[in-house]
C-alpha cells in the first residue's frame, strides 16, 4: 500500500483541491488524456451518473489531465460533471502517481496519460489503482470497491 505525498492542485470551481483530502472522504483519482474526447467523455459521464451512489459511500470524485483550467470549464459544464476536474498542466500529479508513460498509437511514439484510477483512502493511502482503463464498465467496477469499504 502506498503513501500519497500530500499535494494541493487547481480545479475547476476556482478550487485548490487537497490530495490526499482533509475532510475525512475517500478519493476516486482518476487520470484521462484529454477533455472533450470521446473516451475521456464517456469515461466522465459514467463518473457523473454514478456521482450520488459515490457519496452514499463516502468518495469525492477528481478528474485529472494537463489540460487547463479554461478548457476544464468548458468541458465539465458541457457534460454537467457534478465533480472537480483538476488542471495538472505541469504534469506534476501525472508523475507523481506514474501515468505519464511513452505511448503508441499508429507506429508513433509519444509521451501521454495512461488512463488510470486510484482510490485513496483517507489517511491518504492508495487502497487500489487500475492502469491502462478499458471505459467500458471501469465506474461500476471502481463502485464497487469504494462500496465495499
Amino acid at each position: 500500500m502506498n503513501k500519497v505525498q500530500p499535494t494541493t492542485c487547481q480545479a475547476t470551481s476556482n478550487l485548490e483541491i487537497s490530495i490526499p483530502d482533509t475532510q475525512g472522504h475517500n478519493i476516486v483519482l482518476y487520470f484521462y488524456p484529454k477533455d472533450a474526447t470521446p473516451g475521456c467523455t464517456t469515461e466522465g459521464q459514467d463518473f457523473r451518473d454514478s456521482h450520488q451512489a459515490f457519496l452514499d459511500a463516502n468518495t469525492i470524485i477528481y478528474g485529472v489531465s494537463k489540460d487547463d483550467l479554461t478548457k476544464h470549464e468548458k468541458f465539465k459544464s458541457k457534460q454537467a460533471f457534478p465533480f472537480e476536474l483538476i488542471a495538472d498542466v505541469e504534469g506534476d500529479l501525472c508523475e507523481a502517481f506514474g501515468v505519464w508513460q511513452l505511448k503508441q498509437f499508429m507506429g508513433r511514439e509519444y509521451m501521454g496519460i495512461v488512463r488510470s484510477t486510484f482510490i485513496i483512502d483517507t489517511k491518504g493511502n492508495i487502497l487500489k489503482a487500475w492502469d491502462k482503463v478499458k471505459v467500458k464498465g471501469h465506474v461500476e467496477e471502481v463502485l464497487q470497491v469504494v462500496q465495499a469499504l
